[in-house]
């Protein structure tokens, strides 16, 4: 016990509160039981530690421990609880719940068992934490933190914060919005930086190199140990080919798959082929853009595949720009809104708004007189009428 008291007390003491993600704002702290989930590295543990350190400055009434610690190995959330409950700690913070063997019955144990405690929990394996999850969803308010936007990107580079942008100040109010925005910053070259390593806060502290040798690990870690903990029966053969694919897609950006050619390269057949992108599209790897009356993502066919971000195209293949837009652009609206594949342009957002995405130089031709059609266009600081600065709606969150 006195290794888990060491190491919260040293992480509470080393955690910074000048900058908060934007989630730590929308979560409803008051609730007894609170699930946090998001991929490697975005931020979940320190927006633990900071709400800690900012509702309980010495540390007394909460705690915080990560789940993969040794201590784990001969003992439980109960013992844990019931010594902590002793000792006047009435909040409770669990990272990486998914380290832990029969993590969820434990969790609703304490939930059950111990009305007074307010749990907080965490979990970097998307696949696992949904997989698992079952019964406990009733129970827990559940959030997902994504990876940096562009706006709060600025706000690590030590930039004033700006407000959060909806979709609609976006398309309507954006001749005015993005000069007050971009005023006294060289915005291109911040979003330049932006898109080859900011989606991850870890950037900060790392670098290129080793920020690039991270995301390979990640990638490795979710394919060796996160699909075949909610694919039971997956052999070794089967994870070399989702690596195999992942390669693929990353070297074709964006790639619109030609799912015989593909299965063939991969050295695989449909189903499995769709299987594995719907496992990598969960866990954060690449997504899947469908056409927007499609069928369930676990039976259709993606008319057009992406990396999540930009930050995962780079550390593995000097990525097209047109491709890293795309991506961008994506990952940017798929947080709140709905992607879709558009025929007629690149996307189609919330089955209304089509855009195409491109340099400063793209035009209207492939959406001429269609209504609710935008450009969003890269290498511009300020847009006019409907084509607007693509770095903008890294505003929405």
């Amino acid at each position: 016990m006195d290794i888990l008291r060491q190491r919260y007390r040293k992480l509470l003491s080393d955690v910074k509160t000048d900058i908060h993600r934007f989630l730590y704002y929308e979560i409803d702290w008051s609730q007894p039981l609170i699930g946090i989930k998001g991929q490697r590295g975005v931020g979940k543990t320190t927006l633990m530690l900071q709400r800690i350190k900012e509702t309980d400055p010495n540390g007394d009434t909460s705690f915080y421990a990560s789940l993969d610690n040794l201590w784990f190995a001969e003992h439980s959330l109960i013992d844990l609880a019931e010594t902590l409950i002793q000792e006047g700690v009435s909040n409770l913070y669990l990272d990486e719940v998914h380290r832990l063997p029969g993590w969820e019955q434990q969790i609703k144990n304490l939930y059950d068992m111990y009305p007074e405690l307010h749990v907080v929990f965490t979990s970097s394996s998307l696949l696992v934490i949904d997989h698992s999850i079952g019964d406990l969803s009733r129970r827990a308010s559940m959030h997902f933190l994504p990876g940096l936007s562009f706006r709060e990107f600025l706000m690590f580079e030590g930039k004033n914060p700006a407000e959060r942008l909806t979709l609609a100040d976006i398309l309507y109010s954006h001749e005015t919005i993005a000069p007050s925005i971009s005023a006294g910053i060289n915005i291109l070259s911040y979003f330049r930086k932006y898109m080859s390593k900011g989606y991850y806060p870890f950037y900060k502290s790392m670098r290129t190199d080793d920020y690039y040798s991270r995301l390979e690990q990640t990638i490795s870690t979710v394919v060796d140990s996160d699909i075949p903990a909610v694919e039971n029966k997956i052999d070794y053969e089967t994870l070399i080919k989702a690596k195999r694919l992942i390669g693929i897609i990353a070297g074709s950006q964006p790639y619109q798959p030609n799912m015989s050619t593909l299965a063939g390269l991969v050295g695989t057949n449909r189903s499995q082929l769709v299987k594995l992108f719907d496992l990598l599209d969960r866990a954060g790897i690449i997504r899947q853009v469908f056409a927007t009356a499609s069928t369930p993502k676990s039976l259709a066919k993606p008319q057009k595949i992406l990396l999540n971000n930009s930050s995962l195209m780079c550390a593995l293949e000097s990525p097209k720009i047109g491709a890293e837009r795309e991506c961008t652009f994506a990952s940017f609206l798929s947080v709140d809104h709905r992607v879709g594949y558009a025929k007629d342009g690149d996307f189609i957002i919330d089955n209304r708004y089509l855009f195409e995405i491109g340099g400063k130089g793209k035009g209207f031709a492939q959406i001429r007189d269609i209504p609710d059609s935008f450009v969003a266009a890269d290498d511009i600081e300020f847009g006019f009428g409907n084509k607007i600065p693509l770095w903008l709606f890294g505003f929405l969150y």
